[in-house]
């Protein structure tokens, strides 16, 4: 049943592509009135239907607070469309005199979409799509078919009343790992969108397109002496709090100042938030994290009490999240991990020096080039902590969670967000249409090129032999272009046996000149040859799991500078000695 499963879900994958492609190819002729009359009309049929669409998502993933998932969906569907509403996508988008920009659609995106923030996410890519003039198709998460593909109906729906055509949005609705796969990796796919974890991202990435796949992150935040502390504990709270934790960018650990650290713990004890002794701490940390040292997903987007209960916990009715001490960073610390829920871990240090690097010792561990906070009431503190951090958006005074998506910020709206080359991305910005886009420029001279000498014509004819002067022997010329082919066939021949080793029994290959079983037989045992001495294979991309799997198997792992490790795969990976640089 399951490989039936797949291969539906791969043909499904393949038909919706396909079908994309031809109607991609109408939606890139609409003119710019056309295209922002059909996501207006997608953008007010999501909002209204924002509360049922966020009580779909809650009771299918079982993540979550309904009423944050409408806030959500509206946050998506009004706010990121207003934003963009007026950017334009299509023909001349800016023009000076020296530079002209066209914007071209990419063509059929692939949009990977989470369960953590399913409707949301959905809502946002097929905006951002639309807006660019791409076509879309979506693979939900195994765990929220049902809303994400409802989501899609409704927006594609009203789309299609004002003109688009019906296949230019799609949704897979058997979900699997081999059909998002296909999706990915098909021939028509220009460009993927991908959302989820790292498992997923690195899929991504090899499937030999252009991606756009953003990381995990494990946000800390600082709270400097100077902060306004009440203000802070309750910024954090409405961070971590916001629809139990699922989105990436909530706070994940306090760092306390220590001249405020005792203030600090009494707000947060004032504002619902329940601190675990060491006993509790240990108790929970056991759900938190499995025998494998990932995220228990049975924890994610649940409420603290719930989370408690599970950990065997006792806290007050009114507890919203649940805080622990934690005395460091990493595998064996499970509270020092992303755990898109209502926990958050706690640190006391003495000083920004200190409380800079504690928070990049915290993004190092799963969270490397998303985001991190600052509460303080200095800019310049601000300035010179922003400045230490590997992170693509460091927000301040403000609930992370809301910031770094551009709600309580001035950033793009977003519900994608890059993490840069320290997270292994292609961006560190908040994704939008512009991303989806290609930019033509017609470039104009502006000045003239140095160290150019014009030759009148006159003087070139009156200095220059005549070329009719000399006599065409037209045997002779026919006899060195003889000598000239015979010559080249032999190099072609072996520069193609070469090619045949490097690029392996299945790839493809030029047209080939024939040759002579002899000529064959010594390209043969070169090829073999050159097998025995081919270097070890190196690979593109290397996460936590390949790392403990070439550990059980006593491997090596082949690198090189161009390798993307994820952090906590680099710690375990050159702590047991498992890679090998080529």
């Amino acid at each position: 049943m399951t490989a039936h499963k797949d291969l539906k879900s791969v043909q499904e994958a393949r038909d919706l592509v396909e079908a994309a492609h031809q109607a991609q190819k109408t939606l890139a002729r609409f003119d710019q009135t056309t295209v922002d009359r059909i996501c207006d009309a997608m953008a007010r049929a999501a909002l209204r239907e924002a509360a049922r669409l966020g009580e779909m998502a809650t009771a299918e993933t079982g993540y979550g607070v309904p009423a944050d998932k409408r806030e959500k969906n509206r946050f998506a569907a009004e706010d990121v469309w207003n934003y963009f509403r007026g950017m334009r996508t299509v023909g001349v988008i800016r023009e000076t005199e020296e530079i002209i920009e066209i914007a071209s659609p990419r063509g059929v995106i692939a949009a990977i979409i989470p369960s953590t923030n399913p409707t949301s996410t959905a809502i946002f890519k097929c905006l951002i799509a639309i807006k660019s003039r791409n076509a879309v198709v979506l693979s939900p998460h195994p765990s929220a078919v049902n809303c994400i593909n409802e989501t899609v109906r409704v927006v594609r729906e009203a789309a299609v009343k004002e003109g688009l055509p019906p296949e230019a949005i799609g949704c897979m609705t058997a979900a699997t790992i081999e059909g998002t796969e296909a999706l990915m990796k098909h021939k028509l796919t220009a460009l993927i969108l991908a959302t989820g974890g790292i498992g997923l991202v690195r899929a991504a990435y090899s499937s030999g397109k252009p991606a756009f796949g953003v990381g995990p992150g494990n946000v800390p935040v600082f709270i400097d002496r100077t902060a306004d502390v009440p203000t802070a504990v309750q910024n954090v709270l409405t961070g971590k709090c916001f629809d139990n934790g699922t989105i990436c960018s909530s706070e994940q650990a306090i760092v306390a100042d220590a001249p405020i650290a005792k203030e600090v713990r009494e707000q947060l004890k004032l504002q619902g938030a329940h601190f675990l002794n060491a006993e509790e701490a240990d108790r929970l940390a056991r759900i938190v994290a499995t025998p494998q040292r990932t995220l228990n997903p049975a924890i994610v987007g649940k409420s603290a009490r719930v989370i408690a209960e599970m950990a065997g916990i006792s806290v007050p009715p009114t507890t919203r999240c649940l805080v622990a001490e934690v005395g460091g960073v990493g595998r064996d610390y499970p509270l020092s991990m992303e755990k898109l829920s209502p926990i958050l871990a706690f640190y006391v240090v003495d000083g920004v020096e200190q409380g800079a690097q504690l928070c990049h010792e915290i993004l190092s561990f799963g969270g490397m080039g998303h985001t991190v906070g600052i509460h303080t009431r200095s800019r310049e503190t601000a300035k010179r902590f922003g400045m230490e951090m590997p992170a693509s958006r460091i927000i301040v005074n403000s609930p992370t969670t809301h910031g770094a998506i551009g709600f309580s910020t001035a950033l793009p709206p977003s519900m994608t967000l890059g993490c840069g080359s320290w997270g292994g991305n292609v961006t560190s910005d908040n994704i939008s249409p512009l991303h989806l886009m290609d930019i033509k420029r017609i470039a104009f001279g502006i000045r003239a090129v140095g160290g150019a000498r014009v030759v009148p014509v006159e003087r070139e004819r009156s200095s220059a032999p005549s070329i009719t002067s000399v006599p065409i022997d037209r045997e002779q010329i026919a006899a060195i272009v003889d000598r000239f082919l015979a010559k080249r066939r032999v190099e072609m021949v072996g520069s193609q046996s070469e090619a045949t080793v490097g690029n392996g029994a299945g790839s493809a290959s030029p047209p080939q000149t024939p040759v002579s079983e002899q000529e064959a037989a010594a390209s043969s045992a070169n090829g073999d040859r050159a097998v025995e001495r081919s270097a070890p294979r190196v690979v593109d991309f290397v996460c936590e799991e390949d790392v403990r799997r070439a550990i059980q198997r006593g491997e090596k792992i082949y690198i090189n500078a161009r390798t993307i490790i994820t952090p906590a795969a680099r710690d375990m990976g050159e702590a047991a000695e498992v890679f090998a640089k080529v």
